[in-house]
């Protein structure tokens, strides 16, 4: 905790000053309500809760992949088929979609922290059945728990961060929760393929299970920062009242949103290996190390996005210039003009566009919450992630199958373009009013 502690410091170097201080979802301040009275948050509380998070955000990226990097192995050992592997993913993705969804409804009724632990131990549960698997039927199984422990940590937690975090400092805390989520990714492969090299790959799957076990005991150990306030429903408030937000067009513009950036992310994830070896003739080392420096840029981005989001009054316009400037820098690599070496550069400069969007995201996303509702947004809106990572191979997996590689970047270049539009019509169609706080000096 010291580390993060440190580096919170060196760029929150005075805490906040009157009107920062943390409010649930339900009792947030209005424009209106600005006491000089109030307490400053201090600078080590906001940062313990926001590395807490983000150590949680990593361990599920981590369980992300808990699966793939060991792929070719599985081929081997079980005589599989890159159908049957996909099909792993597939499973994994409709459980957590689906999950997700309703996963958003549990949060605000009981709290984000219950949920959060439950979420590790599933994971640690899942680690610690692939150690002991003998089939295919056992990695389905294994596939669906990690897809059902994933489903829960975006609306837990957005829900602490929410509600525990100063709203001057939630930009940055947006920033540090893509940040680990991107750490985590990239640890996951070098893990698994590390000890399995070293051991085999039940130690890596028994290893991992101890790794979501200990990141389980320390937030259990600061579960007292982990704390949320549940929504209270009145005797005499309808059951159905809960639903009423499905009923705003807003969230399912932020649905869509999601859905139309994840399918551009996953052709990248997916395809660009091997576009970038049968358009410009890249070796696969190469073609593999631009897919590494994109997840790098992404992350940069990132960084550099948390500072944007802090201080930008429109969300969505930030998120629409910065997805707008991706879509058309990956279209520009579909026609081939750049040649081989600009095109890895180029695609590269791509994700650090897209990266700088993703703290505005997350505060677009905050602005169209209904108060008390922020678990149930968050679940059904991120949950659209999850579909578009389901759909994109499938649609565009088709293109490649033709050898349509320049219409396959190009297309996704489309549909992140059409991903501007939704983010544009959530900033529209927002009608809570934006919180005014004191800026960090």
């Amino acid at each position: 905790m010291a580390w993060a502690l440190r580096i919170f410091r060196i760029f929150w170097s005075k805490p906040i000053r009157a009107g920062a201080r943390q409010f649930p979802d339900n009792q947030r301040m209005s424009s209106t309500t600005f006491h000089p009275s109030v307490a400053p948050v201090p600078l080590k509380q906001d940062a313990s809760i926001i590395a807490l998070v983000g150590l949680a955000h990593a361990a599920s990226h981590f369980g992300h992949l808990l699966l793939p990097p060991l792929f070719p192995v599985f081929m081997v050992e079980f005589g599989l088929s890159f159908s049957q592997l996909g099909a792993l993913m597939s499973v994994f993705f409709v459980v957590s979609g689906l999950g997700q969804a309703s996963a958003g409804f549990v949060v605000d009724k009981i709290g984000a922290r219950p949920m959060l632990f439950g979420a590790l131990s599933l994971f640690a549960l899942a680690a610690l059945l692939a150690s002991t698997i003998t089939s295919y039927s056992g990695l389905v199984m294994v596939a669906a728990l990690a897809g059902l422990a994933n489903a829960t940590f975006h609306p837990v937690d957005f829900t602490i961060l929410n509600q525990r975090v100063s709203p001057a400092r939630l930009g940055h805390a947006f920033s540090a929760h893509g940040l680990t989520g991107n750490l985590g990714w990239a640890a996951a492969p070098v893990f698994f393929v590390g000890i399995t090299a070293m051991s085999s790959w039940r130690t890596a799957y028994l290893a991992a299970a101890v790794v979501f076990v200990l990141v389980l005991a320390l937030l259990v150990v600061n579960r007292d920062k982990l704390s949320t306030q549940v929504a209270v429903q009145h005797p005499d408030t309808p059951a159905e009242h809960s639903m009423a937000f499905m009923k705003l067009p807003v969230v399912w513009w932020c649905f869509a949103f999601f859905l139309l950036s994840t399918m551009t992310l996953a052709v990248v994830q997916s395809f660009s290996v091997s576009i970038l070896k049968a358009m410009h003739g890249i070796s696969f080392e190469s073609a593999t190390l631009t897919l590494t420096a994109y997840m790098l840029c992404g992350a940069v981005g990132v960084f550099v996005g948390g500072f944007v989001a802090s201080s930008a009054r429109h969300s969505d316009r930030v998120v629409a210039l910065s997805m707008a400037a991706a879509a058309v820098l990956l279209a520009l690599c579909g026609t081939g003009i750049f040649g081989a070496t600009l095109t890895m550069v180029v695609l590269a400069a791509t994700g650090f566009a897209v990266g700088v969007g993703g703290p505005s995201r997350d505060m677009m996303i905050k602005k169209a919450t209904p108060k008390g509702a922020t678990g149930r947004v968050y679940g059904l809106v991120y949950s659209g992630l999850d579909t578009g990572f389901a759909i994109s191979p499938l649609v565009f997996g088709a293109f490649m199958d033709r050898g349509w590689y320049s219409a396959t970047l190009i297309g996704a270049g489309a549909v992140l373009l059409l991903s501007v539009v939704a983010a544009l019509g959530v900033g529209q169609r927002t009608l809570k009013p934006v919180v005014k706080t004191a800026k960090l000096a």
